[in-house]
């Protein structure tokens, strides 16, 4: 038997068989542990570096400097937040010669092949420290090149971002990088100090951040925008300290053209002309925001605005707290003059506005900008990795879109339909609705820039895992709560997944990735990211055609994957080498029967391949079943006597078997399957929960191999992984449900 804690500590020690009891302290535990910290709100220079689709930073340099002559050096620099030690492979390709310094320390020098190679790329481990850890790039300038691209191997799953150093870039998002220097400055010899003017190194670093004072002296919109041929608008938006009790407001200030201010979205001001202005208000309790947009005129294009209440001058606030920005407005801008501009609409983060050009033509649309050069407002996922400067952060899962987390989701609104807890599933779809309001900025955001800084696996989907599992929590929630956004999603993913994805000559779905280890092969996991999805997708939209697509792709993995003679899964079936790896991975086990559930439970008794499905339901659970140990847990690789007890896997088969009785699918004819669910949910109320919420014996993310040992001893156990813990919270919601039943539907 395998021991995670000990029985005194167990959640079962302390609640018994209270399912509910253990449902609130997985649940209470989680969403204590992740608070619903927003993104993070940073300048940043389209300017400086940007990120290509694969996510590398491109630190090409010589078109950057034109001028540099060979022999020249010059600098990339950036900070990079780690709330623990971890690791990270990132990939390089270097274009001439480049040396990598991490914390002082010489990471990676380039070879002469490497130099030379124009396509070359290669690996570099780092272990990244807690807390701040300092990048810096040496790049040298030859005929064959002058910098590199470096990045996080799987960027839209490793997140790296990068802040800049120096005191007055603090908060500022992205790299910095030098101007060219006759000789090399730093690397071994250390590295500019990160907390100190960047004016103190004596070379100059780009982007800027900083006004010229001729610059400067321009109206704001005309110094942000430039000066337009024709007649644009152009919007500012700030907050008000209103407090309860603001009886009067005053609004003064000067316009270059006309004008219209709002306040909480109602129309507070008027003005046809430019001017000065001075306006007296009864205001409405509200948020505060404060919203004006004005015209360019003969006099220029920009606003002064100034409020006092009570005789006295009131601060203004940033619309959202943006670190490393002093000022208290955001811009946005050019806008055609003709253009309607709902104020709600446009006093969202959310929100892209209509952009012209200074001549007036379409621009699409574009977003908030600061009072800096070519500077933007831009949104970061940051919780799990990045901070405040300076600052020890504390990690939380809280607006990540992926697929653990939509297991976790799931088993959160499950979880709070079950005990009653709207505060719980509040919590998941305001999780969800983090990611999803952000949608189509983050699809500008990558159109813009190269690379998105939130919903990375979401705009650029190219696997199952990026969409199936937080695509069907979502949907879940959508049940419950109708959303246009979900839909728009739902749409793009269900098109992903029936036009795009790869598919085998059978029409099977599979992975085809040139290059990666996983190239050409099925998966078992790859049922639980798509099936779920696609039938509550036809649940909602009554598209029999994508119902019929999850039950064909059951039957056809089915003809791959499972061992007759053990009636369990292979994980995964390599096309490369013509067979299945024939290891049955437990929880790649658990999301066959797991996602098989969901579907049965709504696929029509009439309907051609039920029949079919049930038998490969009652074959597997029979498989399943004959495999469970002592302990009521299941073992990492279900057949190897000598393999952990693990816990995700336990949890699916506990919660497929407590369906199959429930909804009348498994009878208990030579096996109590009903006994072997409870027997199961015993073992993880004592072996893998314990008394404070903490989930234990979940195996981390897989990879896959033809030996077990891989899985066995490789494939360790971490506390609180997101596989597991929302699966948990669903096999305590069915045990709960299968013992109110009495066994009987």
């Amino acid at each position: 038997m395998t021991v995670y804690i000990e029985p005194r500590d167990s959640a079962r020690s302390a609640f018994g068989d209270e399912e509910h009891r253990i449902l609130e302290l997985l649940a209470s535990r989680y969403v204590g542990a992740n608070p619903p910290i927003p993104f993070a709100y940073r300048p940043f220079s389209k300017q400086g570096i940007l990120q290509n689709e694969e996510g590398l930073y491109d630190m090409e340099l010589g078109s950057r400097w034109p001028d540099a002559v060979t022999g020249d050096y010059a600098y990339v620099y950036g900070l990079v937040w780690s709330d623990n030690e971890r690791s990270i492979d990132c990939n390089l390709e270097p274009i001439g010669p480049i040396r990598l310094y991490m914390n002082d320390q010489l990471l990676f020098r380039t070879s002469a092949v490497e130099e030379m190679k124009p396509d070359a790329r290669v690996v570099v481990p780092m272990l990244l420290t807690q807390g701040w850890n300092r990048i810096l790039v040496e790049a040298r300038r030859t005929p064959a090149g002058f910098g590199c691209r470096f990045g996080a191997d799987e960027a839209k799953v490793r997140i790296l971002n990068v802040l800049a150093p120096f005191a007055g870039r603090d908060g500022s998002a992205g790299w910095v990088f030098s101007e060219p220097v006759k000789k090399a400055l730093y690397g071994e010899t250390g590295f500019p100090n990160e907390r100190l003017p960047e004016e103190e190194t004596g070379i100059r670093w780009l982007p800027r951040t900083k006004w010229q004072e001729d610059e400067a002296s321009k109206p704001n919109l005309e110094r942000l925008f430039g000066t337009p041929e024709t007649t644009v608008a152009g919007c500012g938006w700030t907050k008000l300290p209103l407090l309860p009790g603001t009886d009067s407001l005053v609004l003064e200030g000067r316009v270059l053209g006309p004008a219209s201010v709002w306040l909480d979205g109602q129309l507070v001001l008027s003005l046809t002309e430019a001017g000065v202005f001075r306006e007296s208000l009864k205001p409405d309790t509200g948020n505060g925001d404060l919203i004006i947009r004005t015209e360019s005129g003969e006099q220029g294009w920009g606003f002064e605005l100034k409020a006092s209440s009570d005789g006295k001058p009131m601060a203004l606030r940033q619309p959202v707290h943006i670190h490393g920005y002093d000022g208290e407005w955001i811009y946005a801008g050019p806008i055609a003059a003709n253009a309607e501009l709902d104020p709600s609409a446009v006093g969202r983060l959310s929100a892209l506005l209509p952009a012209v050009r200074l001549d007036g033509q379409d621009a699409g649309r574009s977003y908030w900008e600061l009072d800096m050069p070519k500077t933007r407002l831009r949104p970061y996922y940051e919780n799990a990795m990045l901070s405040n400067k300076w600052t020890v952060g504390t990690a939380t899962n809280y607006g990540r879109w992926d697929y653990p987390l939509g297991v976790t989701m799931y088993g959160l609104l499950r979880t709070a339909r079950e005990l009653n807890r709207e505060d719980w599933s509040r919590y998941a779809l305001s999780h969800i609705r983090t990611c999803t309001d952000m949608y189509d900025y983050s699809l500008w955001d990558r159109e813009e820039y190269g690379f998105p800084s939130v919903n990375h696996q979401l705009v650029l989907m190219k696997m199952l895992d990026n969409c199936g599992s937080f695509g069907s929590a979502m949907l879940e929630a959508c049940l419950q709560e109708g959303d246009g956004v979900f839909r728009r999603i739902a749409d793009s993913i269900v098109d992903f997944m029936l036009k795009r994805l790869e598919r085998r000559e059978d029409g099977a779905f599979f992975r085809l990735s040139e290059g990666e280890y996983f190239d050409n092969t099925m998966w078992a996991d790859d049922l639980y990211m798509s099936a779920p999805f696609l039938t509550r997708y036809a649940v909602i939209t009554g598209d029999k055609e994508v119902l019929n697509e999850a039950a064909r792709q059951f039957l056809l993995f089915r003809r791959y994957l499972f061992i007759e003679e053990e009636r369990i899964m292979s994980h995964v079936y390599d096309f490369k080498y013509g067979q299945a790896t024939r290891v049955p991975w437990g929880r790649g086990n658990g999301w066959v029967l797991f996602s098989l559930s969901e579907l049965l439970e709504r696929l029509p008794e009439d309907h051609s391949d039920r029949e079919a499905l049930l038998d490969f339901f009652k074959a597997m659970c029979s498989g399943v079943a004959e495999l469970q140990s002592g302990s009521g847990l299941w073992r990492q690789v279900l057949n190897e006597p000598e393999a952990y007890e693990e816990a995700s896997c336990t949890a699916m088969f506990a919660y497929a078997f407590s369906r199959g009785v429930r909804f009348g699918w498994l009878d208990n004819g030579d096996r109590d399957y009903a006994a072997a669910a409870r027997k199961a949910w015993k073992g993880l109320t004592e072996n893998a929960i314990d008394r404070g919420g903490n989930v234990h014996g979940v195996c981390s993310g897989s990879r896959y191999s033809f030996s077990p040992d891989y899985y066995m001893h490789d494939l360790r156990t971490v506390v609180n992984d997101n596989h597991g813990i929302g699966i948990m919270m669903l096999a305590g919601v069915e045990v709960s449900r299968l013992n109110r039943a009495g066994s009987v539907v």
